[in-house]
């Protein structure tokens, strides 16, 4: 199934194939067992897709979305390779099959909840917040190390535009180069000291892309970055902070805000602290109270060597299976 999702295009806005996929499978899996199977409308091109059986105490979640550029599966031994294969396809094949052996052993209660957008803006996690189905767990699945997460880092991301005026550049004199104001800018954001936390570490700052200008020989009037500012606390001052580095030398727009977490810890599983983000701070407390646990290792995310090890993700099947069922559990007993 790892293989079967990663060979399926899913860059973010364009997740509609393993939407329709998961769906088909779920729809399938539910009709079996006495569960039901529902499609999550985003846009008229995207879906998410939820599963349950009986009233869903704890749900298991994660996204379907990739970052480009696409490259489909292979494997060797040891691993399967390919885009989405930790991040986060691996972890969607590792739920399902966890949902399968509970299904098997009579579990109920649970929920499969799988969302579109998260690499970009969170907007399935944005529309699966507004219809929460009475969750008191949510099992976020993101490549972890087959760890717990006690924390991760929040998001800043902006747009800073610089505007300029067109001349010859032989005579620079008589334009405005766009391009100088968004570098002096960036420079000036460059130097200012970010917040640090105990347990988070340091709040990091990432100019993700520059574009701008139209040729060489013209003096450019236009100029735009993208930047991710990595949270480890509030908010509110590092945006002040780099809004006053900027001053009038360009525009800042900000363009997504997620907050930094503190997650649950389960006894007996190792646990980590790590400096991504996650759709958990959309849909949590809506869905629950939030767990962060997955197969694989960010570090190889993104990346053109992204690669999931088939023993850990084996592993996570049987260790989803068995939080699912502790935080089951736990639910009841504070029912009860």
């Amino acid at each position: 199934m790892t293989r079967a999702l990663v060979d399926m295009e899913s860059i973010t806005e364009n997740e509609k194939q393993v939407g329709e996929y998961l769906l088909h499978y779920l729809s399938g899996l539910a009709a079996g067992s006495d569960g039901k199977a529902e499609a999550m409308t985003v846009s008229p091109e995207r879906i998410n897709v939820y599963a349950e059986w009986g009233a869903p105490a704890v749900v298991l979640s994660t996204h379907m979305d990739t970052v480009p550029p696409f490259f489909g599966s292979s494997e060797d031994e040891n691993y399967i390779y390919g885009r989405g294969s930790c991040d986060a396809k691996g972890i969607i094949a590792a739920m399902i099959a966890a949902a399968e052996k509970l299904i098997e052993s009579g579990t109920r209660n649970f929920g499969l909840l799988f969302v579109v957008g998260e690499e970009k803006n969170s907007a399935g996690a944005e529309v699966a917040s507004r219809t929460p189905r009475g969750a008191r767990y949510l099992i976020n699945g993101e490549p972890t190390e087959s760890r717990v997460a006690l924390g991760s880092k929040g998001i800043l991301r902006y747009e800073i535009t610089a505007t300029g005026k067109m001349a010859h550049s032989a005579y620079p004199e008589l334009g405005e180069s766009a391009i100088e104001k968004l570098l002096d800018a960036l420079e000036a954001i460059r130097q200012v000291q970010l917040p640090e936390d105990a347990v988070l570490g340091k709040t990091t700052l990432n100019i993700g892309t520059i574009s701008g200008g139209r040729a060489p020989n013209v003096v450019p009037d236009a100029a735009k970055a993208e930047i991710a500012v990595r949270l480890v606390g509030d908010s509110q001052k590092v945006d002040e902070a780099l809004r006053a580095a900027i001053g009038n030398r360009a525009e800042i727009t900000q363009i997504l805000t997620l907050p930094a977490m503190r997650f649950t810890a389960i006894d007996g599983f190792p646990t980590s602290v790590v400096a991504f983000t996650t759709d958990v701070p959309v849909l949590s407390p809506a869905w629950g109270e939030p767990v962060l646990f997955g197969p694989g290792s960010i570090h190889v995310a993104h990346t053109l060597e992204e690669k999931i090890s088939k023993q850990e993700l084996l592993a996570a099947v049987k260790t989803y299976t068995e939080m699912t069922r502790m935080l089951l559990h736990k639910a009841e007993a504070h029912h009860a």
